[in-house]
């Protein structure tokens, strides 16, 4: 893939199309459509020295419903682009700069200062603000309320600030870790806000601070400086106003881009004339490659575009100094405006969870129900007793007149115990399991993040987990969705074969003229050799040295002259520790781009130096100077880009590289037929093979063709309105009667391990689709290479061009699908489905939509080739929207960013294209071959800790609940607690909470061998085997069992004793948190000393503070347990409940591991025995039926 950055070259190339998308700025609808340029640099000529600029259209897709399959009449995509660049700029839709002059800018709108603010609170709003994005939690909601409850006085049943600890905890530890995020953010601003730039004050350059900067005043800055807001250029230290610009900490890409000072401008900051003018330019928006506006100075009216202005963020590179004026400030950057992060996400399985908390919930509703209606029927029964009973004494005798004492009547008390019921049994709902959720999900994340096996050394980058809520759904993705370029390859272009004048070189490769390091260059007595190094063909350069025939050689000549010079490529010299020599490094927007320049350079001509006005190039050893007349970026509609060179003996001559569907429609028809036939079967072949092709063209230009091109040229520049259209209809005009001088042939090479890698995730019962722009044999070539594709497959091809031939190849693939299942016997291994963008235009968001996800879900593999970027989102949808299987994207570019969005899980590799992928995702790394660890390790092992921790928190919870319960049915319904109020509140906050959180970071039911070596263990994460409705209710019912022995144990073993209710409200709390950290104990697999620490240090620390509380005069119980602890019943009883308890599962769970084991089980096992089992053929055997 190629980001938005990316130049004309890799956006012309015929097998790499990339149609890009920019978040949401643009829809790029032709399948076809390749790499934009954001550069959008144009290069003056020598007469005029005009600036041209490249509009771009965007079409804002944030507020509007987005279709993914459009129709290719073209009419909505041309006003798409000239919606932009065919109007004036409306005085209500513009803003008036007034250059060096702030005051009278502001004058009238005062403008957003230049202060940002990244941060989301102040010390006033952080408070409430918190507090409410904390409270869309409905659960903390439903324990503020049992809170307020608790505090009326009819319904007291815990301590007033006891019933308020838990939510508080919660609350506090959220607001703690959000106050320390915002903190740092503050901090980054503060620093951001108080860097200093050189600012023109009373003619003179001062130092001021960033945020004191104003839109209108005019900045200086120097080399390797950063802008500090969004300005147009005015001027620069190159003579022809060309500045490079690094975008690094805009999107990451550190390649040099270009931009240029008008010539209006430039000319008053060198004669040092007082600069005045005024700017009319489109409000601020969050369009970061398009920019539209126009600048009158000395009295000229001059137009701007996206080639004019430089954004904040930006840095300055190998140009001394640049000066602009400032057009945008602040949280009005067009960076600031884009910093809005990637879209929320929520964890299939918390949503699943939110199911089984209603249940619960009812579950208590049911139990408070149940209690209140007994005690309105024992109130019916005991009302003659009701004034004298001892423990309820509805009348108060402390007067003469004796009222009721706290009776509000039969009705009320009914209504007052449900309410007290909520109160007591409130737990029932875990809190603690929200913030035990957060912590874990910290936890996981630092492991992952610290795995060595996806740490890439080549980059120096660590796995990135920018989504903490997404770590369990790792384990259940079942189907993945990447792109190739850049994803599944390198995305560093290497040239291989060349085909010129119909003759097909690619014979053997080998150094130039037998030099070990290349061709070198000798300038100004220094050596000089390109960065990287290039094999090149023996046969050509041996065709061009001798020189024989003097026609090839002419066809050699042009082919690599095109090659060298038809590009935006900036020829960087590099120090080396020989001061003799240096190298040079070409800088460019796109790997494709960068590569042809290589090529170039290592058959002998080398790029030496690059301006706005010319270009020298070292053509074997003779340094030739050409002038740079003009140049025609590429766009999406000619997919193409030219530039019009004069040579030194007077000739003009226009180059033209661009995508073989284009260029051989505007080919010279008198043309030797059979080089054209040469070329497109070269074409084919380098594309079978998995190479992105090129075609190069040239025609000489006659000196009316070229004045005639230049006055239709500077008047398109010049234009305020239809700029864009204009500038196509001149480029189109140009780009005619080509000869083809050749082809080319790129390797974009596969990264290491994906073949492997692609392998496991099938094995894992994962399927893999890919959606490239690439042409389809390109395509199917990587599909082998990768062993997505294998020649067992039977391929359905849909290659068409209209609804109802779509409607027929959808019909017949399903058919051959069907018979291909039905004489085979085989699963849906051995079909594989090939789409081309064109004919998703006709199914996607269409009734066919259907036909396409029944034929695809009988395939193991689909590939979409020359997909546009909401085709991408739209392929993802269409599995979303029908299944509920989990769904990863992974990319590496802009045109990847709505696929990454729309997926559960989106993954951005950070490689060659810019962050703009990385920014959007939910994790990043650096190499596809890492899916294999993260999914099949970390995802398999962070969704059983996280699906047990689930189980795990209802079961512990619920069992306290019920303890409390089954005391209530024997306490006459008062709600009265055996159990220590400060027990209830610290049983989810000390007593039990540690080791859940422990045991959900570092529980490994398998361990890493064992689930790489066997893929097929990552299934049972796509069958919930650790969390689904089953397991819920077993669980339950276990708890049921357990709580009832709990209670019942103790209740019968002091029955008819003297015992006080906190002593044995001691014992229950006790043997619950002994039974629940035991439970625990029992399903942990993997043990260390911190699990140890933390399920037996709980239950030290229950012990401890039962003492502590029952040594406090103060609270109910004084000195219970030491009265309890005393007698030998007491430890019978502990030691009865835990066996009991237990032994109805242990025997469960030992008799299904022994007769029906789950996989993982067996895994586990072999790991425990692996050498008896290994001896043994066919124990260790997956479940092949599920897959």
């Amino acid at each position: 893939m190629t980001s938005d950055q990316s130049s004309s070259t890799a956006g012309m190339s015929s097998d790499g199309n990339k149609s890009v998308d920019v978040q949401h700025q643009r829809e790029e609808e032709d399948a076809d459509s390749s790499h934009n340029s954001s550069s959008h640099r144009s290069i003056p000529s020598n007469t005029s020295r005009a600036n041209s600029v490249k509009e771009v259209a965007f079409v804002d897709l944030g507020s509007k419903g987005v279709r993914y399959g459009s129709r290719k009449g073209g009419s909505d995509r041309e006003r798409f682009s000239m919606s932009m660049s065919q109007r004036e700029i409306s005085d209500a839709d513009s803003r008036l700069v007034y250059v060096n002059d702030p005051v009278k800018t502001n004058e009238n709108v005062e403008f957003s200062g230049n202060s940002i603010r990244t941060s989301k609170y102040s010390v006033l709003t952080f408070l409430p603000r918190n507090l409410f994005e904390q409270f869309h939690r409905v659960a903390y909601v439903y324990f503020l309320i049992i809170a307020v409850l608790n505090q009326l006085p009819q319904l007291a049943v815990f301590g007033r600030f006891a019933s308020i600890l838990p939510l508080a905890m919660v609350l506090l530890v959220t607001a703690v870790k959000d106050a320390y995020e915002d903190w740092r953010r503050h901090r980054s601003d503060g620093i951001e806000n108080n860097r200093l730039s050189s600012v023109l004050v009373n003619n003179s350059y001062e130092q001021k601070k960033w945020k004191d900067i104003q839109v209108g005043e005019i900045i200086k800055f120097s080399a390797n400086e950063t802008i500090p807001c969004d300005i147009v250029l005015l001027s620069t230290s190159d003579p022809t106003g060309v500045a490079y610009i690094q975008t690094i900490n805009l999107d990451g890409e550190s390649n040099l881009k270009t931009r240029y000072a008008k010539q209006e401008s430039l000319s008053s900051i060198h004669e040092n004339k007082k600069i005045n003018g005024i700017i009319k330019c489109e409000k601020p928006n969050r369009n970061i490659y398009g920019f539209l506006g126009n600048m009158e100075i000395d009295q000229k009216r001059v137009s701007l575009g996206p080639s004019n202005i430089v954004l904040r963020g930006c840095v300055l590179k190998n140009t001394n100094w640049a000066v602009g004026v400032v057009v945008y400030t602040g949280m009005e950057t067009k960076v600031m405006l884009n910093n809005s992060g990637a879209q929320s996400k929520r964890s299939h399985l918390e949503a699943r969870m939110n199911r089984e908390i209603i249940f619960l919930s009812i579950f208590l509703v049911g139990l408070c129900t149940i209690v209140s209606i007994l005690a309105g029927i024992w109130l019916r029964r005991h009302r003659d007793e009701l004034d004298i009973m001892p423990f309820y004494r509805r009348k108060d005798y402390s007067e003469q007149d004796a009222d009721n004492y706290k009776y509000y009547g039969w009705g009320m008390e009914i209504f007052f115990t449900f309410l007290m019921s909520v109160i007591v049994f409130q737990i029932m709902i875990p809190i603690a399991l929200y913030i035990s959720m957060e912590l874990v999900r910290v936890g996981q994340a630092y492991f992952m993040i610290h795995d060595d096996n996806m740490y890439d050394e080549t980059s120096d980058s660590r796995f990135q987990c920018r989504a903490l809520n997404m770590n369990e759904d790792l384990g259940q993705v079942k189907y993945v969705f990447s792109d190739k370029t850049g994803t599944l390859t390198e995305n560093k272009m290497e040239f291989q074969f060349a085909s010129i004048s119909g003759v097909d070189y690619n014979g053997e490769k080998a150094d130039f003229h037998g030099e070990e390091e290349g061709y070198y260059a000798k300038v100004d007595g220094l050596v000089m050799r390109p960065k990287m190094k290039v094999k090149v063909d023996r046969e050509l350069v041996r065709l061009f040295q001798t020189g024989n025939e003097s026609e090839i050689r002419k066809q050699i000549y042009d082919f690599f002259l095109a090659l060298a010079a038809c590009n935006t490529i900036v020829p960087i010299v590099v120090d080396t520790s020989d001061p003799s020599k240096k190298l040079i490094d070409y800088q460019g927007e796109s790997p494709d781009e960068q590569a042809l320049v290589y090529a170039a350079a290592a058959y002998g001509f080398m790029l030496i130096e690059r301006t706005s006005g010319h270009i020298t190039i070292d053509i074997h050893g003779d340094q030739q100077r050409f002038s740079v007349l003009g140049m025609h970026e590429f766009d999406s509609e000619r997919k193409r880009m030219s530039v019009i060179l004069g040579f030194p003996d007077s000739t003009v001559k226009v180059f033209v590289k661009g995508a073989d569907t284009t260029m051989f429609n505007v080919i010279d028809k008198s043309m030797d037929s059979d080089v054209v036939k040469a070329t497109e079967s070269h074409l084919y072949a380098y594309s079978s093979v998995g190479l992105r092709t090129l075609v190069i063209g040239m025609r000489e230009l006659s000196s009316h063709e070229f004045n005639q091109w230049r006055s239709s040229y500077e008047s398109a520049t010049n234009a305020l309105l239809g700029r864009a259209r204009l500038l196509k209809k001149v480029a189109i005009n140009l780009e005619t009667n080509l000869s083809i001088l050749g082809a080319s042939g790129i390797e974009d090479k596969l990264q290491e391990g994906v073949p492997e890698a692609i392998e496991s995730l099938r094995m894992a019962g994962i399927k893999v689709w890919v959606l490239t722009g690439d042409k389809q044999e390109t395509a199917i070539s990587i599909g082998y290479s990768s062993k997505l594709l294998t020649n067992k497959m039977t391929q359905i091809v849909i290659n068409n061009n209209s609804t109802e031939s779509c409607r027929k190849s959808l019909e017949d693939g399903l058919i051959m699908s069907r018979k291909n299942t039905m004489s085979s016997g085989e699963n849906t291994r051995s079909i594989a489905l090939i789409i081309d963008g064109t004919s998703l235009v006709y199914i996607l968001d269409t009734e066919l939509e259907e036909q396409l996800f029944e034929l695809a879900s009988k395939c193991a593999v689909v590939l979409c080739c020359r997909v546009a970027p909401l085709q991408k989102a739209g392929i993802v949808m269409l599995i979303k929207k029908r299944t509920d299987d989990l769904t990863l994207a992974i990319g590496d570019g802009a045109n990847d960013v709505s696929m990454i969005q729309k997926a559960d899980v989106g993954i951005g590799i950070s490689g060659q294209e810019g962050r703009q992928a990385v920014m959007s995702s939910d994790f990043a790394m650096a190499q596809f071959r890492f899916l294999v660890p993260l999914l099949l390790v970390h995802g398999h092992w962070n969704y059983q800790r996280m699906g047990y921790m689930i189980l795990y928190n209802f079961y512990k919870n619920a069992v306290f609940v019920l303890v409390l319960f089954w005391y209530v049915l024997f306490t006459a319904f008062t709600l009265s607690t055996a159990i220590n109020e400060w027990s209830s509140v610290l049983y989810s906050v000390i007593y039990t909470a540690i080791p859940t959180i422990v045991v959900g970071i570092l529980e490994q039911d398998v361990g890493r061998t064992s689930l790489l070596k066997h893929p097929q263990l990552y299934g049972a994460g796509q069958r919930q085997e650790t969390y689904n409705s089953t397991l819920f209710w077993l669980t339950i019912a276990d708890t049921l069992w357990q709580s009832i022995v709990a209670f019942f144990v103790p209740l019968l073993a002091y029955w008819k004793t003297d015992i006080d209710g906190p002593q044995i409200g001691d014992l229950w709390t006790l043997a619950v948190v002994l039974l629940v950290n035991l439970h625990l104990a029992m399903d942990v697999t993997t043990w260390n000393w911190i699990i140890h620490a933390s399920i037996w240090g709980s239950i030290v620390a229950t012990i401890i503070c039962v003492i502590i509380i029952d040594a406090i005069p103060i609270l109910p119980g004084y000195w219970a347990i030491f009265h309890l602890a005393g007698d030998g019943l007491f430890w019978i009883c502990l030691i009865g409940i835990v066996v009991a308890s237990l032994i109805p599962r242990f025997v469960v769970k030992t008799l299904m591991q022994r007769y029906k084991p789950t996989d993982v089980q067996i895994a586990g096992e072999a790991e425990k025995f692996g050498g008896l089992i290994e001896s043994r053929s066919g124990e260790i055997e997956m479940n092949e039926s599920r897959w």
